[in-house]
């Protein structure tokens, strides 16, 4: 102990008094609660919280805010008993130094839970805790000027501007705040439009889109105005833009614009089953460069917007999900056409898909080479689970059917007529 007070005696540090020292107990005290009282919350209204806003802001169950809101809850609730500690009393720097770091120390943990539960990067999230604890802290030791003085002296001038790491440091972090926010925004919004029952599925991605650029738009002129950025500055970035995107984006561009026209006229939906060129699927999701499109065999094609607004596309499910599968059948000429042609509504009506109304129906096409060609035309209102099967289900009902009544199905034959044989010589 004598050796402790000599340390500090040789570095200048005064030893507290009694009143101080009773002071920094009281303070200890006061951490030591705020810390037990944010446990405490965090446990009795995490779940909570968590439940309201799985059902109201977002409904994602593994990722997201939602499984760190208990953390949240209990670091936060501390750091605001913590921060009405330190600005109720005027606490010498003994009690203010305990306080400043339990109270940086909390609310930094809450800036990492908020920070990773929106996707920012850990560089990113670990900068802001680093500065929200060192902030903090020092307010709580004796205030923020020694610092900022020193990192406003570090500076350069660049043409009539002066850049200090003191505003980097700001602009940093009210960059990385902002786009934390617009995540949240753009969660909260999209959950709030997908919930509404008044539009289609359409209209709600295209509501989502507009909202989340708005969003952007926003943050990006009110962290301008922050950092304290002249508008003006931009006057040259525009020009340039807008030769990049006379030149060099115009794809993009065009995908993007193609893409809310398509939202917009919903000439195209999620859900549809759509045929461009040699895809053919239903469409997942229309995006801001491409439309995803799942084929039957699991893979997903990515189709620029521009060319599902040049090309011709084919939608089956546009107006109206009825889609009419065609199946060929042949039957023998010897076979009793009537009993076959019955048996192939029999066998379309048995299969789960087709459709009662509008009923299906057999048509003769053709007298073939090998049989008579009929062709058996049933609907079915789910297109995005495929057509091939229907056609196997019904034929192969088909196949047992025809075995059963005799009914021959054709093959192949040529029958060769020999009009005269050459007679062997010598005979």
């Amino acid at each position: 102990m004598n050796e402790l007070i000599a340390a500090l005696a040789r570095y200048g540090i005064p030893l507290p008094d009694r009143a101080q020292a009773v002071e920094a107990a009281v303070a200890g005290a006061l951490v030591v609660l705020a810390l037990a009282i944010g446990v405490a919350a965090g446990r009795a209204l995490g779940p909570k919280l968590a439940d309201w806003w799985k059902d109201h802001v977002a409904g994602h169950t593994g990722e997201g805010l939602r499984p760190r809101l208990g953390l949240i809850v209990r670091h936060g609730t501390a750091a605001l008993l913590l921060a009405v500690v330190l600005v109720a009393h005027r606490w010498s720097p003994w009690a203010g130094a305990p306080i400043g770091l339990a109270l940086g120390s909390a609310a930094a943990l809450t800036t990492h839970q908020l920070m990773r539960g929106v996707g920012i990067p850990r560089w990113a999230s670990w900068t802001v805790e680093a500065i929200v604890f060192v902030a903090l802290f020092s307010r709580a030791v004796g205030g923020l000027e020694p610092i900022t003085s020193t990192l406003d002296a570090i500076a350069v001038t660049i043409g009539s501007r002066r850049l200090s790491l003191l505003a980097l440091i700001s602009a940093l972090v009210t960059v990385v705040v902002l786009i934390a926010l617009v995540r949240v925004a753009n969660r909260v919004v999209a959950h709030t439009i997908d919930r509404t029952p008044a539009l289609d599925p359409t209209q709600k991605i295209l509501a989502q889109k507009i909202a989340g650029i708005a969003a952007v738009v926003v943050a990006f002129l009110f962290g301008i105005d922050l950092i304290g950025i002249d508008l003006t500055a931009f006057a040259v970035f525009s020009g340039a833009f807008g030769l990049a995107v006379g030149f060099g984006m115009q794809k993009t561009i065009g995908n993007l614009i193609a893409g809310i026209i398509l939202l917009m006229d919903r000439s195209i939906k999620p859900g549809d089953v759509i045929v461009v060129g040699e895809s053919f699927g239903w469409v997942n999701k229309i995006g801001v460069r491409a439309v995803s499109v799942v084929t039957r065999d699991g893979k997903e094609h990515l189709i620029p917007n521009e060319d599902l607004m040049t090309r011709e596309v084919e939608n089956w499910s546009y107006s109206d999900r009825n889609v009419r599968v065609r199946i060929p059948v042949s039957v023998a000429y010897d076979s009793d056409l009537k009993l076959a042609q019955d048996l192939m509504l029999k066998a379309a009506l048995a299969s789960p898909r087709v459709l009662a109304s509008p009923k299906p129906n057999v048509w003769l096409t053709a007298f073939g080479n090998d049989g008579v060609e009929h062709e058996i035309l049933a609907w079915i209102s789910d297109p995005e689970s495929g057509v091939g099967n229907v056609r196997s289900d019904v034929l192969n009902r088909l196949w047992w059917m025809f075995k059963d009544a005799g009914i021959a199905i054709p093959f192949a034959q040529q029958d060769v007529y020999i009009r005269s044989w050459p007679t062997p010589p010598g005979e």
